[in-house]
Formats: structure tokens, sequence, C-alpha cells
């Protein structure tokens, strides 16, 4: 990727996830990163495209930053318990207005959108994450017990965005120990 257009897809980052996708429009993101609205088309071809780049970058920083919790995490447990704690490192850092997925699945909700198997490819993965780790816990009940911690994690993710009380992601980690500690 081009320094110009490494600009322009990190401008447009910090626009859709601050001000939301439909509201930014592509004079706002060439002007933010210095470059022409040309260069954006040149390089991205439209509007929807530098969405898909944008939200498939974020998921891309997601999976990198999780990777060394899960990797410093010595059981299954333990790595249930690591994504809550790096969601919480995350949104601390970069997600104070909720999960980008989230709030762009709030304006793009037609599948034909090219940018909607990104955002439901994230929390699909999200899922499968937590099932097969729940599948190293409760053999028997992996697929319940995957979803519930997926209802856990996102439902933090969304009350700490909408600030709807402090340390959401705190107590969905404390919830879902509590869930494992019941667990064969």
């Amino acid at each position: 990727m081009t320094p110009g257009a490494r600009r322009a897809l990190d401008a447009a980052g910090r626009l859709f996830y601050e001000r939301g996708i439909h509201a930014v429009g592509v004079d706002l993101i060439a002007a933010e990163a210095g470059v022409t609205k040309k260069t954006l088309y040149d390089r991205f071809g439209s509007k929807e495209q530098i969405v898909v780049e944008y939200l498939a970058d974020r998921d891309e920083r997601w999976r990198a930053f999780l990777a060394p919790y899960l990797e410093a995490a010595p059981a299954p447990r333990a790595r249930i318990l690591a994504v809550f704690e790096a969601s919480r490192d995350w949104a601390d850092e970069y997600s104070g207005k909720g999960c980008s997925m989230v709030n762009a699945h709030a304006e793009i909700s037609d599948p034909a959108h090219p940018a909607y198997p990104i955002i439901i490819g994230q929390k699909a993965w999200m899922l499968a994450l937590f099932t097969g780790f729940a599948e190293e816990v409760a053999p028997r009940g992996a697929v319940r017990l995957g979803r519930t911690l997926m209802l856990l994690h996102e439902g933090a993710l969304v009350a700490h965005g909408l600030q709807v009380f402090p340390a959401a992601i705190d107590q969905a980690r404390e919830d879902a120990a509590g869930l494992l500690s019941g667990t064969a």
C-alpha cells in the first residue's frame, strides 16, 4: 500500500469510527489524508471499497492484538478470559464508541453491500473462537457455552460503547469466569 493510500485508509477509519460511515464523504477523507479524490478513487475505486478495507483492516488489527493474549494463556478457560481482557484493553485504546463492526452493521445491514461479509465474518470468527475454546472446556455443551460467551462479550462491547455502566467488559469477564467455574 502506498503512503498516500495508507494515510487515506487511516483517515477514513478514524472518521468512519468517530462520525459514522454514512456521515463521512470522500471529500473529507481526502482532505484529512492530504490526498486528492482522484488518488482515493485510483487506489480504492469507490467509497464502498474504502469501507470494506477499513473494516478488514480493523478486523486484522484486532486479531493481531488478541493473539498475544491467547498465546500467553495456559489453558482453554484462561484463553476464554483472555479474550475479555484483550477486548477491555482494545476498547480502552481503540474503541471508545464500542465495536466498529456492530457500529458498521447499524449502517450497513444489506447483505448485498460489499462490507457486509466482513462485518458478519468477524462476528462468525468470534463465535467460532469462543465455541472452539468451549469444546475444550465442556465438549457436550460447547455450542451453547460458545454462544453464551459470545453474548456476554458482545453485550459488554455494546454496553461499553454506550457507556451504560462502568467496567462493562470487566463485569462480563467476571460473569464468564463464574460460568466457566460451573463447567465440568
